[in-house]
């Protein structure tokens, strides 16, 4: 069971830049953090980490990536991802950082971490309001959005081994 145990790097991606979001691609980002981890630990800190690393979510919108890596190598990313300083799209460089939040070991933690995270920031968000206004508009943009649950198809989903 041990060659299974995996992390799951839950990180949001933070640009002043707009057109950032377009490029915030599988693809993009995983070169980002891969030349990131070479820079920081050359090519051995590559090939442990490169060991079942995938972007395993995204959300293009939000900004949010779940990353995924092997347990025995999820130190080696995490201490890579702040030197992610942009993501590349088209020959174009958008100056970026990846804001790591949660480190969990089943996909499941993350979820139950975002969902308790993005509540803290919309009561943030709330409590800044200057006025009725601005908070009946976040509030109306609330009611606008609708969730539907998906079930993961991947199966490779591991149930909580409890240490995380």
């Amino acid at each position: 069971h041990a060659a299974l145990s995996r992390r799951y790097v839950l990180c949001e991606v933070v640009s002043e830049d707009p057109r950032c979001r377009q490029c915030i691609e599988d693809r993009a980002l995983g070169l980002a953090v891969r030349d990131a981890i070479a820079r920081v630990h050359g090519d051995y800190g590559l090939a442990c980490c490169s060991i079942s690393f995938t972007v395993k979510y995204l959300n293009a919108y939000t900004g949010t990536v779940l990353l995924r890596c092997r347990k025995d190598s999820y130190r080696l990313l995490c201490s890579a991802l702040p030197f992610v300083r942009y993501l590349e799209s088209r020959a174009q460089r958008y100056p970026c950082f990846l804001n790591t939040l949660h480190v969990g070991g089943t996909i499941r933690t993350c979820q139950k971490f975002l969902i308790q995270y993005n509540t803290t920031q919309l009561l943030r968000l709330l409590q800044n309001c200057t006025n009725e206004e601005e908070r009946q508009c976040i509030q109306k943009s609330l009611l606008s959005c609708s969730l539907t649950e998906e079930q993961s198809l991947s199966g490779d989903e591991e149930e909580d081994d409890g240490t995380e």
